[in-house]
């Protein structure tokens, strides 16, 4: 559905433009210009709303709201924007999560202007990341919203934020390499250069370049996800940056990898993908079990709750590899899920740093009692994180484990390692989480804290920025079907899309190591409905 106003290209320069003239603006203590911020994203957020609940059909799975002009005609790039179920869901996440991020920073005084100018410049590339449809556009928000990172850490993050800085950037910068060297390769593989997603996705190539160039994104995207080996700059990131920005990390940044992973890998070479999917699954089993055992051996507050992102993500991973619609709406909805809970956990690290003025979980204790607000609200986030039945993490982690066990394009011992070995994971968390929560707010009070005669709980700001954040974690938790709603369609075209390339590739390798894995398909009827709709 395309209407005449240019919703999206609204909402992605709204903020930049903004941004560029807060210098305008008269204000020496940063009071107006914070106001200025918060105005701007909160107004950006309700075009968002107003966009897709007048103007979008959530019983289509196609592009809607397209939007598409000659940017640079010479070297092939057009500013071509759209939505669908895929990325009309983390659209809003990351205005929901850009906004409270602003709120969050309402005591920042160092340099005002540039840090809300670099929070806004940040917000409109991000959307910019999920609306883009051309693949040089695509990159060229991806590196946008690296600038504005590197400098939040590096100005306003902790003591190590210049190397925590420095390495997000060397690891991403270098990543997002791969991104361009692989656009370049498939815009220049046919008759016609074209950067455009659709039709890109459309063409056919040779084995051995779809191969590389999906080899190649999905380095680029783990690195953002993060993948295990490429996650080390997360926890330094994490531990170093300021709350808001942490916030923006967790609840969207990491995002970016996943929805990447399914919008260029997964739908644009499905060939490659039939080949990768076992590798995802076992990293993603990497990063459950891997992320939980270093959170359980974390002293600092935020990198264990950084390790915990990480562990989380990999169940994204598990569901995007299991070509079943369950599994796929089970990824989509993790990422969702998780955003929320790691923005609302990392905003609360923060409030307790204020009062504390450490992230060493053994240089606290006994803040419960000091603060029991703040001991509720991070209880609750705990219990989300770790999927308490009733909150959004129980629901999307179900569906990813329902998914994996449901699909019958993998083997039944394949199957049951992955389960067992994602049981371990689950197992693990509310280990490694009820030990943070025993170290930070249970026992006596460490004599290495010193706090102020008055310590003041949980005030009215943070209250509403949590509960924003907590409410729709168990709204979705009690009914999930808010959010599934707005992608269900699209998460069984892609599910059946790639099912079909399994099926070709898996006929054609009766004998090999890949049939160990992936069972010789016999296609049933639904299948053949399936693929009959697609074609159609």
């Amino acid at each position: 559905m395309s209407s005449q106003i240019p919703w999206l290209t609204t909402i992605i320069l709204f903020p930049l433009v903004a941004a560029l003239a807060i210098p305008l603006i008269p204000d020496k203590e940063g009071k107006t210009v914070r106001w200025y911020g918060l105005g701007v994203a909160l107004t950006d957020f309700a075009l968002m709303i107003c966009a897709f609940w007048y103007h979008y059909d959530f019983q289509s799975s196609a592009f809607q709201l397209v939007e598409k002009y000659a940017w640079i005609p010479q070297l092939g790039l057009n500013w071509s924007v759209a939505v669908d179920g895929l990325s009309m869901p983390l659209v809003l996440l990351t205005g929901l999560i850009n906004t409270l991020a602003i709120f969050a920073a309402w005591k920042v005084t160092n340099k005002p202007r540039l840090f809300y100018g670099l929070m806004l410049a940040l917000y409109s590339a991000q959307i910019g990341v999920f609306v883009a449809q051309d693949l040089l556009l695509f990159f060229l928000m991806w590196e946008l919203e690296l600038v504005p990172v590197y400098l939040l850490i590096s100005i306003w993050g902790g003591q190590k934020c210049r190397y925590a800085a420095t390495k997000f950037i060397l690891y991403t910068a270098l990543a997002s390499i791969f991104i361009l060297v692989g656009a370049f390769a498939m815009a220049f593989s046919g008759d016609t250069i074209s950067f455009d997603m659709a039709t890109l996705g459309m063409r056919e190539y040779s084995q051995g370049l779809e191969v590389l160039v999906y080899a190649g994104f999905l380095i680029a995207f783990g690195v953002k996800l993060p993948i295990f080996p490429l996650h080390t700059w997360l926890p330094d990131a994490h531990g170093e940056a300021p709350a808001a920005g942490s916030m923006i990390l967790a609840g969207v940044l990491l995002k970016m990898g996943g929805y990447a992973l399914i919008r260029i890998n997964m739908e644009m070479l499905p060939n490659a993908h039939v080949y990768f999917a076992p590798v995802l699954v076992i990293l993603g089993i990497v990063n459950i079990i891997y992320g939980a055992c270093c959170a359980f051996a974390q002293t600092n507050l935020k990198r264990c709750l950084a390790y915990s992102s990480i562990a989380h993500m990999g169940f994204v991973l598990i569901g995007i590899a299991s070509y079943t619609e369950l599994g796929m709406s089970g990824a989509v909805l993790q990422m969702f899920s998780h955003g929320l809970i790691a923005a609302a956990l990392f905003f609360l690290s923060g409030v307790t740093y204020e009062r504390t003025h450490t992230l060493m979980m053994d240089e606290m204790g006994g803040m419960g009692k000091v603060m029991p607000k703040s001991f509720a609200l991070f209880t609750a986030g705990a219990m989300a994180s770790l999927a308490l039945p009733g909150t959004s993490g129980f629901v999307g982690e179900l569906m990813v484990f329902l998914g994996i066990a449901t699909s019958d394009v993998y083997s039944s011992s394949f199957k049951v390692v992955v389960v067992l070995l994602s049981a371990v994971g689950v197992i693990l968390t509310p280990i490694y989480l009820l030990s943070m929560l025993g170290q930070v707010f249970y026992g006596k009070q460490s004599t290495q804290l010193h706090l102020d005669a008055f310590v003041p709980d949980v005030k009215p700001r943070e209250l509403f920025i949590t509960a924003s954040l907590l409410l729709p974690i168990i709204g979705i938790g009690l009914y999930p079907k808010l959010v599934t709603q707005t992608y269900d369609v699209k998460t069984v075209e892609v599910a059946a899309h790639a099912r079909q390339y399994q099926s070709v590739v898996a006929q054609q390798q009766p004998s090999s190591l890949y049939s160990r894995i992936f069972p010789a398909p016999t296609l049933a009827s639904s299948d053949i409905k399936e693929s009959v709709v697609f074609a159609e």
